[in-house]
């Protein structure tokens, strides 16, 4: 029941990020663009895989789907393979901070919002990257995350939350505006953009860093769980 509870308000995080007000005045305010990416990156993805969708979908397919279309996909080695490579930590993490720091590059970044296609494979990027990097930490039954629960605390607190801070930061602490497209649209909104723009560094920076430590503290208790498991079982077999 919680999983089901955890995918419907990942799919709701979704919803509200792509399909609600929130797309349209994303466009005007780099604060509200922000809180679309944010929903994207470290809502979205971990509520919908800590839900563990992936049997209960499959088992919503037709029977037809499932014996062709579903077991071709899982059976191909190319398919398998690259799973396997990106779900590799290095490779999820670089997935993660590279497309991070690269689509807030004030040309991709105007790009992204000046033309809709372009906007269209940052959305997919930023969703896919997040599902990658959260598949690390996370066991999305039936699969296994990729590192033990003692390596996700610092895998969450560098690759997430120390990026978070360090841009968030630089955009929350500036004192010009790196976005053209906002300082015109801001300011017809009535909002002065270099304040836009810091409020969107501080979304970034303290509510999505209150999301990787929460995650990671999370993380660490399972940690001491396990442990205390593997001690309980060492112990019956001395005995």
């Amino acid at each position: 029941m919680w999983r089901t509870l955890l995918f419907l308000l990942g799919l709701a995080a979704l919803i509200v990020s792509l399909a609600s007000p929130v797309d349209t005045i994303a466009l005007e305010l780099f604060s509200i663009h922000m809180l679309q990416h944010m929903l994207l990156l470290v809502v979205a993805a971990p509520l919908l895989l800590a839900g563990a969708p992936v049997r209960p979908l499959l088992r919503g397919l037709p029977l037809v789907v499932r014996r062709t279309v579903i077991r071709a996909i899982a059976g191909n080695t190319a398919f398998r393979a690259l799973v396997h490579a990106v779900r590799r930590p290095l490779v999820a993490a670089a997935l993660y901070v590279v497309g991070l720091y690269a689509w807030h590059v004030p040309t991709l970044y105007d790009a992204a919002l000046d033309h809709e296609a372009v906007h269209v494979v940052e959305h997919l990027w930023f969703l896919t990257a997040a599902l990658i990097f959260w598949s690390v930490v996370i066991d999305p039954v039936p699969f296994r995350a990729t590192l033990p629960y003692a390596a996700r605390i610092p895998f969450l607190l560098i690759v997430g939350a120390a990026q978070n801070t360090i841009l968030g930061g630089l955009l929350a602490f500036s004192d010009r505006v790196y976005y053209g497209h906002y300082a015109i649209t801001a300011l017809a909104r009535g909002v002065d953009p270099v304040t836009d723009q810091r409020l969107g560094g501080v979304i970034m920076w303290v509510p999505g860093d209150l999301i990787f430590l929460t995650a990671a503290s999370f993380a660490f208790f399972l940690w001491l769980q396990s442990e205390e498991q593997a001690q309980r079982l060492r112990e019956s077999r001395q005995r």
